[in-house]
């Protein structure tokens, strides 16, 4: 059973995502709003029903439900409005993952956990420390979003599909996020020669500011795109597929870096983090890769500690 906890937007882009593709044929929503979880469910019941999905959905308000989870998507929290930063969130969404954690820890100790609340490396912390699992069960989102919004823009520049290509994003989920374009390739051609230095700036910008243009556009933050990227890790760990992609974990070694989690390429299956990927940088990527980890630290830094027990 997958379990997810929160409603809101995301959380329902991600049930029905996941319902579409098959992931399992049980999900339940958990939320503390009353008939939100319970309204949600049925409703996709419905979908599964004309589209003749064995897929059930189940609503509840009590954590105690998600016993025997073996994989729990977080996408609880206060959501980013407009003109805010993710880092502005910190305090309030630390006591809410905090709370969560420590409940997946009571009633499914064995689960795998995925989440999405920002600010998102610095939440993973929080999840990581309140659950106490290892640091393969505890993963941050933000990567393939990230990187699917480089191959996006990258690839309307160039005219070509966005599965062409294999895009690359360190560091931060963020403001002082690293997308790095001399290592995401087109078929082995990286997209630093296939772009002018102009046209690489415009991609790095745009990924970088995608999520707040959405949340200037319409008023609230993204929903498809996070469903959707939920969607594939659930993929990779119910289906023990072993596949390449970026994400946050809490790095022990790797890049130099030590108990800070941070987006990174990895492994994902049924266990969660199979393996690490670390990627070979010039010394001035180096720098600006540290930079960005430099970000998420302050930001750890900065978590009352009553959150992280």
């Amino acid at each position: 059973m997958i379990t997810i906890i929160g409603s809101g937007r995301v959380g329902a882009a991600a049930a029905v995502i996941m319902g579409l593709m098959k992931i399992d044929t049980k999900i339940l929503l958990i939320d503390i709003v009353r008939g939100l979880p319970q309204g949600e469910a049925l409703d996709m019941n419905h979908m599964s029903s004309i589209l003749g999905l064995d897929v059930e959905y189940m609503g509840s308000n009590e954590y105690k439900d998600m016993e025997g989870s073996d994989l729990v998507v977080v996408t609880a929290g206060l959501p980013r409005k407009p003109g805010m930063t993710r880092e502005q969130l910190l305090e309030a969404n630390a006591k809410i993952v905090a709370e969560i954690g420590r409940e997946i820890r009571k009633y499914a100790p064995n689960s795998v956990v995925i989440l999405t609340t920002n600010p998102l490396d610095a939440m993973t912390y929080v999840m990581w420390k309140a659950t106490g699992f290892p640091r393969e069960r505890v993963i941050g989102f933000s990567g393939v979003l990230d990187a699917g919004r480089l191959a996006y823009y990258a690839a309307k520049k160039l005219g070509v599909s966005p599965a062409s290509i294999l895009p690359i994003v360190l560091g931060q989920h963020g403001e002082s996020m690293f997308p790095v374009p001399s290592k995401s390739f087109v078929h082995g051609v990286p997209l630093s020669k296939l772009l002018t230095e102009e046209q690489l700036k415009e991609v790095v910008e745009d990924t970088v500011k995608a999520g707040a243009r959405i949340t200037e556009l319409r008023g609230f933050s993204s929903n498809w795109g996070p469903g959707a990227g939920l969607a594939i890790m659930a993929e990779a760990v119910k289906r023990d597929a072993r596949r390449s992609l970026i994400a946050s974990v809490v790095l022990q070694g790797e890049y130099g870096v030590r108990d800070i989690p941070v987006e990174v390429p990895l492994i994902l299956g049924r266990s969660g983090v199979v393996k690490i990927l670390e990627v070979e940088l010039t010394e001035e990527e180096r720098q600006k890769f540290m930079q960005s980890v430099e970000a998420v630290r302050k930001l750890v830094a900065s978590i009352p500690p009553a959150y992280l027990q």
